[in-house]
């Protein structure tokens, strides 16, 4: 912790020797409107911040697109962009410890807000698996919004509540198509970020990693997966879709199993956020994997 707290020290004063090195020669990219700006940790906040605001707020995001979450290294202009921030929000200090250190820099006018800090623990911190738990995050930042933006609530409102059915459906749409499936085996060639929704919807996973992406694929527990998926006559392996495929591909050579891509959403693709793809568009991407993979009937 004190590591952190020193490194985070050092880019506060790095950030401010950055910022007034190009402050006369750059433009103040918070001076085009007047609207209130909002930083996210990572893409989920990010995407349903976007969907519940709209145009009201400007929504930026510290974890560039393909960039690993668990072990981010914040830079000196992240820090400047949070002291001219009307808030910081990022999932929780279990996933992001950088962000949990990074919210004692903020700006004193800077709301923070830890969206599942509150949620139950359950060994796996990708709470927003649970489209359940994606409603109560999209809840939290609305009542943000309401706070900071409070001349938008009539649209924030609005959007909160098409947001809650559109999850709703999700859920509801997990729930049936993965009710008959000749196999609930899946095996994630990736870390662990799809625990929770294994636990919903009644799969049983297996990953190759830990919680986050620096967990070790010792040549024992490789073998050792190879041997479950030709043993248990896995067809379809699962690998996230912004991880080097070549593990990916060495398994499947070895067993003969198909790959299909997942997406932990906690980080994506440059295409994926250049098109503002949404947290439930990329839930029903894990649908359609999901449903091919383990032969799901309709």
């Amino acid at each position: 912790m004190r590591k952190h707290l020193f490194s985070i020290l050092f880019l506060v004063a790095a950030g401010a020797i950055w910022w007034a090195s190009i402050s006369s020669t750059v433009r103040n990219p918070y001076a085009d409107n007047d609207n209130p700006v909002i930083v996210t940790s990572g893409y989920v906040p990010y995407t349903l911040l976007k969907e519940l605001a709209g145009d009201s707020v400007n929504v930026l995001m510290l974890l560039p697109p393909g960039a690993e979450p668990h072990a981010f290294e914040p830079t000196p202009g992240a820090l400047v962009m949070l002291q001219h921030a009307d808030a910081f929000v990022y999932v929780s200090d279990e996933l992001e410890p950088w962000a949990a250190d990074l919210a004692k820099s903020v700006g004193q006018k800077t709301r923070v807000l830890a969206l599942a800090q509150s949620f139950p623990k359950t060994g796996d911190p990708h709470v927003w698996m649970d489209p359940q738990q994606a409603e109560l995050m999209a809840y939290e930042l609305s009542e943000l919004l309401a706070d900071i933006a409070p001349q938008h609530r009539s649209v924030t409102d609005k959007n909160y509540s098409k947001l809650a059915d559109e999850l709703d459906q999700l859920d509801k749409d997990f729930q049936t198509q993965l009710a008959n499936c000749q196999s609930r085996e899946v095996v994630h060639i990736g870390h662990l970020a799809f625990g929770n929704l294994a636990q919903k919807y009644n799969l049983q996973l297996t990953a190759l990693a830990g919680t986050s992406h620096n967990g070790e694929h010792s040549a024992k527990k490789l073998a050792a997966l190879v041997k479950q998926i030709k043993q248990n006559n896995i067809h379809t392996i699962f690998t996230e879709d912004t991880l080097s495929p070549r593990l990916a591909q060495a398994v499947a050579q070895e067993t003969g199993a198909q790959i299909l891509p997942l997406y932990p959403i906690e980080h994506i693709s440059k295409d994926d956020f250049n098109n503002n793809v949404t947290y439930a568009e990329l839930m029903r991407r894990n649908l359609e994997s999901l449903k091919r993979g383990l032969q799901c009937q309709a």
